[in-house]
């Protein structure tokens, strides 16, 4: 759920709620960045700096289903693809965003590029920019102008380039970053007395820690904490458990928010698919069935050994 939502639709007692709702209240809402579960199988949505990190062309996507039973309620789709240069520890990127909440529509195409420092025997230090194009598309003309006849046969459509950077430590057993994708604010005038403002810069800070069980288990703890100015502090606390490099499970809590169950499977040196299941607490589990997230993930990287993915 976008960071903020809760705090609206814990005043809303109803049984359901309709598109007409939710697209007056997404003025608010989007503000945010879209908003991933699985966002430790695919770093680059929220750090540049992760780009080239798999060593190898990865192509990932990503479809996000959030509060089923919520009509207008967020979708987002998401394709990212990057890989590294070895020689010149470069690796270069690009993300696909396409986000619709409400009568917004919010689309993103940007490049990213990293480079990847040795800074020890076992650990490595990338920078990595982000730059590109983010469109935002509002018809606020198909609101009810009851609500307020000021929005009644207001649109707009608007276009510009944002930037985006981050930094990313990498070791055999602990991952740390942090990032700020979207560094430019922009502010939209609808009439003389409505505007709106859009991404804010919002900071992210990324850690986890791998601990080796036994020869088959492995357990990966992590934290990730997401702060924009004028909202409150939110975070993400996820364990993983993964069995012999070939499943993962994982638990996550999305403070306020909900609870979250995920399910990653290798099916091939290759080939990843992931799935996740947000279930919504407090009052907005009245609202929503949940949220779905879907993952497939494939890395052009091949060896004799059958081992592939640096991961």
């Amino acid at each position: 759920m976008k960071a903020g939502a809760a705090t609206i639709l814990e005043r809303i007692r109803l049984p359901g709620i309709t598109i007409l709702l939710i697209s007056y209240c997404a003025i608010g809402w989007a503000q945010q960045n879209a908003q991933f579960t699985q966002y430790m199988f695919n770093g680059l949505v929220i750090n540049p700096a992760y780009t080239g990190m798999d060593e190898a062309l990865n192509l990932t996507f990503v479809n996000r289903s959030q509060w089923l039973g919520v009509d207008g309620a967020p979708v987002t789709q998401t394709l990212t693809a990057h890989t590294l240069f070895s020689k010149s520890k470069l690796g270069i990127g690009m993300l696909l965003v396409n986000d619709k909440i409400g009568v917004h529509k919010n689309q993103k195409v940007a490049g990213s590029a990293a480079y990847h420092l040795t800074v020890s025997r076992k650990g490595t230090l990338s920078f990595g920019m982000q730059g590109g194009l983010n469109i935002l598309k509002s018809n606020y003309g198909s609101l009810n102008s009851t609500i307020d006849p000021q929005l009644a046969n207001v649109s707009i459509s608007q276009a510009y380039f944002n930037l985006g950077l981050g930094f990313y430590y990498r070791s055999p057993k602990f991952h740390a970053g942090v990032s700020l994708p979207d560094l430019i604010a922009q502010r939209f005038v609808l009439n003389d007395t409505a505007s709106i403002t859009w991404q804010k810069a919002q900071y992210f800070i990324f850690s986890k820690y791998i601990i080796t069980l036994n020869d088959f288990l492995q357990l990966e703890p992590s934290i990730l904490v997401k702060y924009k100015p004028e909202l409150p502090l939110s975070f993400d606390l996820n364990a993983c458990l993964i069995i012999k490099q070939a499943l993962t499970l994982g638990l996550s809590y999305r403070k306020s928010e909900s609870i979250d169950f995920l399910l990653k499977a290798q099916l091939t040196p290759q080939l990843q698919l992931g799935y996740s299941y947000d279930f919504v607490t407090g009052e907005v589990s009245n609202l929503s069935r949940g949220s779905h997230e879907l993952m497939v993930s494939y890395l052009f990287k091949y060896s004799h050994d059958n081992i592939a993915s640096p991961r």
